[in-house]
């Protein structure tokens, strides 16, 4: 006689479909999800070396937590409705985009809405944001 064989189905365990697909459809939602932030676009000039005996005459914002000073002079938070106004006065003679650079300054701890706020306020009076970085200088001592 001849012996009988039996044919054994392999199926996928159906308990491991939904596993599967749970997994698939979170991964697409966080794939999908994912788009990053633009911030504020803002053009700053490129870095550039210039001589020290040539002077150039920037206006200077400093930021402070509760006060700007604008060439040196404090304006406190109540008064810096009257920032727009002296910007465009102290801007208004020049037209080239290199004489109309705005230098900033600002502390550690300058709120972000506020350094926001007043680089809006010096792009708004038509003036050039560039930004005030530390410097790594050496020093040779004879």
């Amino acid at each position: 006689m001849r012996g009988r064989r039996t044919r054994v189905l392999v199926e996928p365990p159906s308990h491991a479909t939904g596993d599967i697909a749970f997994n698939l459809i979170v991964f697409f939602l966080v794939c999908a999800s994912i788009q990053p932030d633009s911030g504020r676009p803002q053009t700053l000039p490129s870095a550039e070396t210039v001589e020290e005996n040539q002077q150039q005459d920037n206006i200077e914002v400093a930021m402070k937590r509760t006060a700007v000073l604008l060439n040196g002079e404090a304006l406190p938070e109540s008064q810096w409705s009257q920032l727009p106004k002296r910007l465009k006065s102290l801007l208004s003679g020049r037209s080239k985009p290199e004489d109309r650079i705005v230098v900033v300054k600002s502390d550690k701890d300058t709120p972000y809405h506020h350094w926001i706020h007043i680089t809006s306020v010096i792009e708004d009076a038509g003036g050039v944001v560039t930004l005030q970085l530390e410097e790594e200088r050496e020093v040779q001592v004879p």
